[in-house]
């Protein structure tokens, strides 16, 4: 099992992340802004010295030549790193002075609009290096000569990268410090905001096992309440739950009591009796006595089934069931028992009646409901097992009935309103949470004729 990460870490590493990306957009922007910054600079220089070539370049015996001055490649000298070429043609595009082979401007290149003068710049390659170079038209108009001469003065790229480089560093270097700097607060501010969250853990640590009360919701920031509301909705229900189920083993415990002590009871009686009838007696009372036990352990067993299909239909699993069908399932397994207690079952399911519910809860809540209405059915009486559409299951006996004061109380654990007739109580409770289960309602009414008719209506599938 991977060991989980640490929120602070991936934030961190997240955060860093973008940072680097940004702070790499950032330094190569910063570089080609540099870049054109030092075009734009060096440019100026490179025109300069081309004018100052210019300048001297005249006409004599009807020829152009050019007095180059030394101030001419002299103003490259306090801030370039690099070489400088220049090359001087006449109106014909004849050498007169300067470095033969220097690059001329690629057909096209556009006429300089930033300054007042007939130059182009352009970068190319000389002697292996990088250079920029500038072709200046001086127009030369004489009595016998007349067209444009040419200057060109080239620079190797070395001081233009050398700046763009160091306006790159320059900028990595703040972006950098920056960046450690935002980490720094982002660690600071998510060990902040963290500290509640580790404050709520070590409440609950501390806290004793069977201490379920909620958590407050004071000392933590408002995007954590529904966390913590979440946490003491699950403790409500935890704490329910154990409720419920202490509840349950003490009625149980009482209830299983009581039948136990008089089976011990009446064994013993029977042991200090010498009599083979007393002995036979104490026998078939026994055998009575068990058969109820083991109808309570059952019906115990039920209430956790019932608790396990409610689980299972919470999580979705529901299946599409016909209603009709497991009635008549039911009514035909139920129909000996109906027949020995001489009491006549009856069905009324025409069609079929679709619903979404556990198979097994269902079963459990037809069969309880159907032992139910014979046991307090007298022989020559009538059970009806009825469904109808949409959804709704009846049945309906010719018992006594139960009174409206006590129709809410039936659906109570271990509760029996006539303890002449045989049962745990369990019957009608297990039925409620079945029905609470399926997210049915169960209600009472009279029956047509006599008795009672208990009516489950289901949510249609």
């Amino acid at each position: 099992m991977h060991k989980p990460s640490s929120l602070r870490w991936r934030l961190l590493w997240n955060l860093a992340l973008l940072l680097v990306v940004l702070m790499l957009a950032s330094g190569l922007s910063a570089y080609w802004n540099g870049r054109e910054a030092a075009d734009t600079a060096y440019d100026r220089t490179l025109l300069a010295s081309a004018r100052t070539i210019a300048a001297g370049v005249s006409q004599r015996d009807g020829t152009l030549s050019a007095d180059v001055p030394y101030v001419a490649l002299d103003t490259f000298a306090y801030d370039s790193a690099g070489r400088i070429f220049y090359l001087v043609n006449d109106i014909n595009q004849k050498l007169i002075s300067g470095y033969e082979n220097l690059p001329p401007p690629p057909p096209g290149t556009p006429r300089t609009d930033d300054y007042p003068a007939l130059a182009r710049f352009y970068n190319a390659q000389y002697q292996g290096q990088n250079v920029r170079v500038v072709s200046l038209l001086k127009p030369v108009s004489e009595p016998n000569m007349n067209g444009m001469a040419e200057i060109r003065v080239a620079e190797t790229d070395e001081a233009r990268v050398s700046m763009a480089r160091s306006l790159a560093a320059d900028t990595l270097l703040r972006l950098g410090m920056l960046a450690i700097g935002a980490l720094l607060m982002v660690w600071f501010a998510v060990s902040a905001a963290l500290r509640p969250l580790e404050r709520l853990r070590t409440a609950v640590e501390e806290r004793q096992s069977d201490d379920l009360r909620p958590l407050p919701l004071v000392e933590v920031q408002h995007e954590l309440w529904p966390l913590v509301r979440a946490l003491n909705h699950f403790t409500e229900r935890l704490r329910e739950q154990f409720e419920r189920q202490a509840q349950f083993i003490a009625d149980a415990a009482h209830e299983l009591r009581t039948p136990l002590a008089a089976l011990k009871a009446r064994l013993e009686l029977g042991l200090r009796s010498s009599e083979p009838g007393t002995w036979h007696s104490t026998l078939e009372t026994a055998a009575q006595g068990t058969d109820r036990l083991t109808h309570l352990a059952n019906q115990l067993l039920s209430l956790a089934r019932v608790e396990n299909g409610a689980r299972a239909i919470a999580e979705g699993g529901a299946q599409l069931l016909d209603l009709s069908q497991l009635a008549r399932e039911l009514g035909m397994a139920m129909a000996p028992l109906a027949h020995a207690r001489g009491v006549a079952l009856a069905l009324e399911a025409a069609e079929p009646v679709w619903l979404r519910g556990e198979p097994t809860l269902l079963n459990e809540l037809l069969s309880n409901l159907v032992d139910n209405a014979l046991a307090h059915t007298p022989p020559g009486g009538n059970v009806i097992l009825r469904v109808t559409a949409p959804a709704v299951l009846e049945v309906e006996d010719d018992g006594p009935g139960i009174p409206l004061e006590e129709r809410d109380r039936v659906f109570e654990r271990f509760y029996r309103r006539n303890q002449q007739v045989a049962g745990s109580g369990l019957g009608l409770a297990i039925v409620g949470e079945i029905c609470r289960a399926h997210l049915a309602q169960i209600s009472l009414h009279d029956g047509e004729q006599a008795g009672l008719k208990v009516r489950v209506s289901f949510i249609a599938g």
